[in-house]
């Protein structure tokens, strides 16, 4: 079971730049649907690559699905190497993504965001009508069940 809440103040309090995406943001605009991973999209810069290795070496990052006793060397210079992680870690599933599909990077999206309260605490998350049109674009079953829930969301919130 991930530990979202952790997560998240793992990442904000190492100072990490990232966008909530994903299942977390859904909900934190009032989706129901049950998530297993935490996504974001981290800023690539050589800065947030340090804060993000820093951050999440406690937690024994490890990629998700891979055979055990795979070398792996979680830094920065691992982060830079990549781009998407799918990572285990001891808190639960992340998702770590340099870029997302119809989205681009963290600077593409990020006058896409809004600041949110997720467990008490305020967290940049992409806007629910981008939410809504990167799920369509990534085209995948998961994500068009749930377009649906997300309209009637977006729907019904207060016109700015």
């Amino acid at each position: 079971m991930t530990n979202f809440r952790r997560l998240l103040e793992v990442l904000a309090d190492g100072g990490v730049e990232f966008i909530l995406i994903g299942g977390v943001a859904a909900a934190a605009y009032g989706a129901v649907r049950n998530t297993l991973d935490l996504d974001v999209v981290y800023r690539r810069t050589s800065a947030n690559l340090d804060r993000l290795a820093a951050a999440l070496a406690p937690l024994v990052p490890y990629p998700r699905g891979a055979p055990p006793g795979l070398p792996f060397v979680w830094d920065a210079r691992t982060i830079q190497n990549g781009l998407n992680f799918t990572l285990a870690t001891s808190l639960g599933d992340l998702d770590l993504l340099g870029e997302i599909t119809a989205g681009g990077p963290y600077e593409q999206l990020i006058g896409k965001t809004v600041e949110l309260e997720v467990f008490g605490r305020t967290y940049r998350c992409i806007e629910l009508s981008e939410l809504i049109r990167v799920k369509r674009a990534v085209g995948r079953p998961k994500d068009f069940e749930a377009i649906a829930e997300l309209e009637k969301l977006l729907e019904l919130a207060p016109r700015k």
